[in-house]
């Protein structure tokens, strides 16, 4: 029985890009990368799909907004935590 085998994202993006350059067919980066074409194919519609996401400055905006809202939430815990610490050691 064949074992699995875990690429990095890093290959699979380096693979991907291959495929997408059309220099080789998938039978040749298949034999190259020792990855089967329909796993070539696969990554190679995932970039080309999510390629747009890149330059998405929405997505950036979304993920600093986050960011934001996660530190403020952080500030509130830490705020009511002194809050009942200074209580407690004036009793």
């Amino acid at each position: 029985m064949a074992k699995r085998t875990r690429h990095s994202a890093e290959f699979k993006a380096k693979v991907a890009i291959e495929a997408a350059k059309e220099l080789n067919t998938l039978a040749e980066l298949s034999s190259k990368y020792k990855v089967h074409p329909v796993q070539i194919s696969k990554w190679k519609q995932e970039l080309l799909e999510g390629a747009a996401s890149i330059f998405s400055s929405q997505k950036r905006l979304d993920n600093r907004n986050e960011e934001l809202e996660n530190a403020y939430r952080h500030i509130g815990e830490i705020t009511v935590e002194r809050d009942w610490l200074k209580k407690k050691l004036h009793l």
